[in-house]
């Protein structure tokens, strides 16, 4: 990375989130300029080694937006609808987040005169753009087939990104994700993914129910290890540039020793027995995809970045445990379980 100064100027766009706060915190014990850009405030740490800029944005606005970038050697993309993707098939919304975002980027990018390399810009992409999942672990090659709208605007992003990328705008990184999951101690943004809302009802004392016998697979990377992948991202982006990578763990976990790790864990910390994983009916409504298993290759990522994911799965689902029952000591409220 080159920048103005001894500091490269790293904008994130979407801090304030679940994954873009503990990638802000790692940023800011790095010498760069650091702008961390979202709708509120983002949180950083109360020390850092990076110059901090904290500012507040509709970047779907395009005079934001710009501002926002504005004389960045580096973009990291995590901005996205709040809804997810079960939100994005009936919200007029979700489209210009999702996608408007990247299409005003990539002609604010095109418009810049600096001399230097082009930027770099890492974007946070989903492993679900294939389509249904493939019964061999994933490594990048499948072919492309979305099965909703919210993997369709992913994909249309992706692609306006990496056709920037060939164009010489920009150099573009596209990291698809699997399921990011639990808590860090770098932020309290929590999680309300599946493997965060067991543990809940866990600590209340609730069954963990499975729509299947537990043998569907999953690849579940933890948040720290996700945040990782950008920074490995951000320092080869020529290596990296111009393509999509499937960043994972490479294990292939069974949602039943996921959830029965859960159950042993809240049992752990609690002093209680476990509570009963069991198996129930699925709602008519249970998309297919919950019942096919997604697994990944990430020897192709790790080769060219040297990332590898480093936090065991009982090891972050403790650290998840710790945290909601922290902040239950702190509040005086029991974790709750959304529903």
């Amino acid at each position: 990375m080159t920048g103005a100064g001894d500091r490269p100027l790293v904008t994130v766009l979407g801090a304030s989130g679940y994954l873009g706060s503990v990638l802000t915190a790692l940023l800011a014990d790095l010498p760069v300029r650091l702008r961390a850009v979202a709708r509120r405030p983002s949180p950083v740490p109360a020390r850092t080694t990076a110059d901090v800029e904290v500012r507040t944005a509709d970047l779907t606005d395009a005079t934001s937006l710009a501002a926002a970038v504005a004389d960045a050697d580096v973009v990291l993309h995590l901005s996205k609808h709040s809804g997810g993707w079960r939100d994005a098939e009936g919200n007029p919304q979700s489209e210009p987040i999702n996608v408007g975002v990247m299409r005003e980027l990539v002609r604010v990018m095109g418009g810049r005169t600096a001399a230097g390399p082009p930027p770099v810009v890492v974007f946070a992409a989903t492993t679900s753009q294939v389509g249904l999942p493939p019964e061999h672990p994933m490594d990048g090659s499948e072919p492309d087939r979305p099965e909703t709208v919210y993997d369709r605007q992913k994909l249309a992003a992706e692609r306006m990104l990496l056709a920037a990328s060939a164009e010489g705008v920009l150099r573009g990184v596209s990291l698809r994700l699997p399921t990011v999951f639990g808590r860090s101690p770098l932020s309290a943004v929590p999680d309300q993914g599946v493997v965060s809302t067991m543990i809940r009802r866990a600590l209340a004392g609730e069954p963990l129910t499975m729509w299947h016998d537990g043998t569907v697979l999953r690849d579940l990377v933890p948040v720290e290890d996700a945040a990782g992948a950008f920074l490995a991202a951000m320092r080869r982006p020529d290596a990296l540039a111009g393509r999509h990578w499937l960043v994972g763990t490479g294990r292939q976990d069974p949602l039943g020793t996921v959830f029965r790790t859960v159950a042993e864990s809240v049992a752990a910390h609690t002093g209680r027995p476990p509570v009963p994983v069991t198996s129930v009916e699925p709602p008519a409504n249970a998309p297919v995809i919950d019942f096919l298993s997604t697994t990944i290759d990430p020897a192709p990522f790790r080769l060219a970045s040297g990332w590898s994911a480093r936090t065991g799965l009982r090891d972050a689902v403790d650290r998840t445990v710790t945290a909601l029952l922290d902040e239950a000591a702190t509040t005086g409220r029991e974790p709750s379980v959304r529903r």
